[in-house]
């Protein structure tokens, strides 16, 4: 069974929020939203030999993965400009639904990390507007 393969399906049988495998090391997180995320980034690992299986990867989560250097990503809910970036950084990317866009909780607007990099197009600057929107938030 390929990383994975076996990251989606501890995504999908475990109560985790993301999964990340390389071979016999696996991490998980049970934190929503992109804290799981901004937390391996910081912690100054080196994640390119893993491949990550999430709930839902929108344009910033797909940012941060750009920035880990995960090899490949699988989702439950892709946003297609979160295709976009993963494929365009040569991480490979599968998904079970390919969404437009990523809403927030209450659906009665985009996900607020979906707003912070709308129109961007660099990992370094998206990963600025994303720690900038959570410091708004109340969350960074």
């Amino acid at each position: 069974m390929s990383d994975l393969s076996r990251a989606a399906s501890m995504l999908s049988d475990g109560d985790f929020t993301c999964v990340l495998c390389d071979g016999d090391t696996v991490l998980t997180s049970d934190e929503r939203g992109v804290k799981p995320l901004l937390s391996w980034l910081k912690s100054g690992g080196d994640f390119s030999r893993f491949s990550a299986a999430d709930k839902v990867v929108g344009k910033a989560a797909a940012f941060l993965y750009v920035l880990l250097g995960v090899r490949s990503v699988y989702a439950h809910v892709m946003s297609r400009p979160a295709y976009a970036v993963l494929c365009e950084n040569g991480i490979g990317a599968e998904y079970n639904v390919l969404a437009d866009a990523i809403f927030n909780r209450d659906r009665s607007g985009f996900c607020p990390m979906e707003s912070a990099v709308l129109g961007i197009d660099s990992p370094d600057s998206a990963l600025d507007a994303i720690e900038r929107r959570l410091a708004e938030m109340g969350k960074g």
